[in-house]
């Protein structure tokens, strides 16, 4: 919906750059850091333990997303998080020389995680005001590739940087630059959004910490309320449980020794592999899942989509068994699962904004979700590097294939309360 007596800029203008900036911090935490710190020394458990740990706000954000409705508007807690994310991200670059640079790093980088998921819950609500159901399933795939453009970037460009710059300096000085660099891009975007990205709203209805907590009993209350909101929640935790042990500990098998079971390659070539080929894979994949979904309709693709991002993760297990050393093979296979991965993903996000979140309070809503699926990729990721450690990388990639039925299995029998693309008609029941 267009909100009155605002222009709204062409969603070209701010989609791309927005959701960039929403996946950037998330895939620091989720994925970049782990390479950062296993090449400074620190053990696989701790890595997914700590690095999973922080990211609970994610799946908390909801609790505070009633409260930002009592003060100015959406755009304002946009841009003030990304510009705080920038500056902490640049903390955490000046932390990586010091003794104890782990638990301080980790610390900051758990604020990171706090502004990241406030970031988020303000930027779906500027994406779900500021555009009709139809505009919503039309840029979906835009979304999706933008932030996983900010995945791959982080995760593949960054690392091969970090790498190439290991060569000459020490590793802290090479990762200082890179998350020095993360916290510049955020700036950047944060002043570049002042100008470029619609209100999403201003705040009318809460006016007191009272007020606020009133609205988030009723959020809350009315949440559990919706008809199959349980069969919901179960469909939404699965669909990335498999994701959630995989994520983590992918760049550290391709990072370990083969002794250890892993493929032995340098950070170099595991940026180069995710931020080239990935990249590729990862944006075409997203970009035709939203006409994908556009010509079929949510309902009748999602099982389609489902079995998509969940089948690719069978090359992590031919990968730990055979232990190819030909860099092409091992990029194909990369390929592979992040077009997978990419195609996907989006149906998930249309799924929750389509059928979860339209009611009373839409932005919330969508937060509880989005939340409920974090907390279905952060549990096992915190478990993941003590399992990878105890079994070894051959079976548990295999794990992570038994690991996808469930979700498979859901996105063959989850309920939609809605058609497709008309949840707007439901805003005010």
């Amino acid at each position: 919906m267009k909100l009155a007596n605002e222009k709204i800029k062409h969603p070209a203008l701010w989609i791309p750059s927005n959701y960039f900036a929403m996946g950037l911090p998330f895939v620091a935490i989720a994925q970049a850091s782990t390479l950062m710190y296993k090449n400074l020394g620190i053990s696989d458990t701790q890595i997914a333990f700590w690095t999973s740990l922080i990211m609970l706000p994610w799946t908390l954000k909801p609790l505070w997303s009633p409260v930002l409705e009592m003060f100015k508007t959406k755009k304002h807690f946009v841009v003030a998080t990304q510009i705080l994310t920038g500056i902490t991200f640049a903390l955490v670059a000046l932390s990586l020389p010091l003794n104890h640079f782990f638990k301080y790093s980790i610390a900051l980088l758990g604020i990171v995680a706090i502004s990241g998921s406030t970031h988020d819950i303000a930027t779906d609500g500027v994406y779900m005001n500021a555009l009709s159901s139809q505009d919503q399933a039309k840029y979906i795939g835009w979304q999706g590739a933008a932030y996983n453009l900010a995945k791959i970037l982080t995760g593949g460009a960054f690392v091969y940087i970090a790498g190439q710059l290991e060569i000459s300096f020490r590793v802290a000085q090479a990762w200082m630059v890179i998350m020095g660099s993360l916290g510049l891009i955020m700036i950047l975007l944060g002043l570049y959004h002042i100008k470029m990205l619609p209100t999403g709203g201003s705040s009318k209805e809460v006016h007191s910490f009272k007020e606020g907590m009133d609205t988030l009993t009723d959020v809350v209350k009315s949440f559990f309320q919706k008809k199959f909101v349980y069969k919901f929640i179960g469909f939404i935790i699965l669909y990335r449980f498999a994701e959630g042990f995989a994520i983590k500990i992918a760049p550290l098998f391709f990072k370990a020794s083969t002794e250890q079971g892993g493929l032995g390659l340098s950070t170099s070539q595991i940026g180069l592999i995710y931020g080239v080929f990935g990249a590729a894979a990862f944006v075409l994949g997203s970009l035709l899942a939203g006409y994908f979904i556009a010509k079929k309709g949510l309902k009748k693709s999602l099982f389609t989509l489902a079995l998509i991002f969940n089948l690719p993760f069978t090359v992590y297990a031919l990968l730990a068994t055979f232990q190819p050393t030909s860099l092409p093979l091992i990029a194909a296979a990369v390929v592979l699962e992040y077009f997978g991965y990419g195609f996907g993903f989006v149906g998930l996000m249309l799924f929750m904004m389509q059928q979860v979140a339209p009611g009373k309070y839409k932005m919330a809503h969508y937060a509880f979700a989005s939340g409920i699926m974090n907390l279905g990729f952060m549990l096992p990721s915190m478990l993941s590097g003590f399992l990878s450690d105890t079994v070894g990388y051959k079976i548990f990639f295999i794990w992570v294939l038994i690991a996808t039925i469930p979700a498979i299995l859901a996105a063959k029998f989850v309920p939609f309360v809605y058609p497709d693309n008309v949840e707007e008609s439901t805003e005010n029941h």
